[in-house]
């Protein structure tokens, strides 16, 4: 997570943890079981959507914000699809990454601000 990011989510969010891949992911989120898991989708080894899907099938369903740079509405079905969630564009993090953790705290779903309803 860029140390940008990073400083969004300290405004009101205890960070945890941060990993470089997603197999990293998956091992911490069953450790330590955060109130919402914030990932990218591109990530080395599994890719966010991959490790959340894995912690799924495993019991555990997270609250998840995924913060990405890819906006195909196949990729954001894909993502919508695993629950309710957060899907924010990297691009839109400074407005809309807080508001959409929140939101999956609540067990909301969270589009950013730049994605169309036809690409949901």
């Amino acid at each position: 997570m860029s140390r940008q990011l990073g400083a969004i989510l300290a405004q009101d969010c205890d960070l945890l943890a941060t990993v470089s891949d997603g197999l990293a992911l998956v091992r911490l989120a069953r450790e330590m079981r955060p109130d919402v898991l914030v990932t990218d989708i591109s990530m080395p080894g599994i890719t966010g959507l991959e490790a959340v899907e894995r912690l799924i099938e495993e019991g555990y369903a997270p609250r998840v914000v995924f913060i990405t740079v890819h906006a195909e509405p196949q990729v954001v079905r894909h993502a919508l699809g695993l629950g309710n969630c957060g899907y924010v564009l990297k691009a839109d993090a400074v407005e809309d990454l807080l508001p959409a953790v929140q939101a999956a705290a609540a067990g909301e779903k969270y589009l950013s601000g730049s994605i169309r309803p036809a690409q949901a």
